[in-house]
């Protein structure tokens, strides 16, 4: 699925399309998370949803598809990490998440929403190794509103865009946001300014 395949999916079934694809990401959606919601910022551009419902609706398909890796950890645990482990592509993100869990502890959660693949496995790790929900609420939550404000964001203001950037995120993850991200909104700035 493409950019215009998913703004059809979003003008024909609205809000829940930008949620249900969201929430499906768990499970593997083709198309990254970031590029979703950024094209939920897109289309509240567009005028085919409101901004703040959109949002809202976005902020909620990433958390709770997140939560559902996270219940799904602390419910079923190791057998499902056992058959993980047998896809051999999943097998690297494993480690790598295992890596941030090791190195950063709870706050891993918060580093892996910038990461993809990542930010699906250290929810359901964090599961296994029972973390309270409460803890997990504000680790994750909080993150989650912080993601999804800044993809949202660059979707509304740079929509045209949304696969290139995406496609850069996708491969560079963190490191790209820590460079592209201001001076993507200094670029947007100084347009304003020249308008004005």
């Amino acid at each position: 699925m493409n950019v215009e395949g998913l703004i059809t999916l979003v003008a024909q079934y609205g809000y829940g399309a930008l949620f249900f694809c969201l929430w499906l990401g768990i499970v593997g959606m083709p198309i990254p998370d970031e590029v979703i919601v950024m094209t939920g910022g897109l289309v509240s551009s567009l005028h085919l949803l409101k901004p703040v419902p959109a949002f809202l609706v976005t902020y909620l398909g990433v958390v709770s598809g997140l939560t559902l890796g996270y219940v799904l950890g602390l419910k079923m645990g190791a057998p499902i990490l056992d058959r993980l482990l047998m896809n051999k592509n999943v097998n690297k993100y494993l480690s790598r998440s295992y890596g941030l869990l090791d190195r950063y502890g709870p706050y891993a959660l918060c580093i892996s929403y910038f990461f993809p693949v990542i930010r699906h496995l250290v929810p359901y790790l964090v599961g296994i190794s029972r973390m309270s929900y409460r803890r997990y609420i504000l680790l994750s939550y909080t993150t989650g509103l912080v993601w999804t404000l800044l993809f949202f964001s660059v979707g509304r203001f740079f929509g045209m865009y949304i696969e290139k950037i995406g496609g850069v995120v996708n491969s560079l993850g963190m490191y790209v946001l820590i460079v592209l991200l201001p001076l993507c909104f200094g670029i947007r700035l100084i347009q304003r300014f020249c308008r004005n």
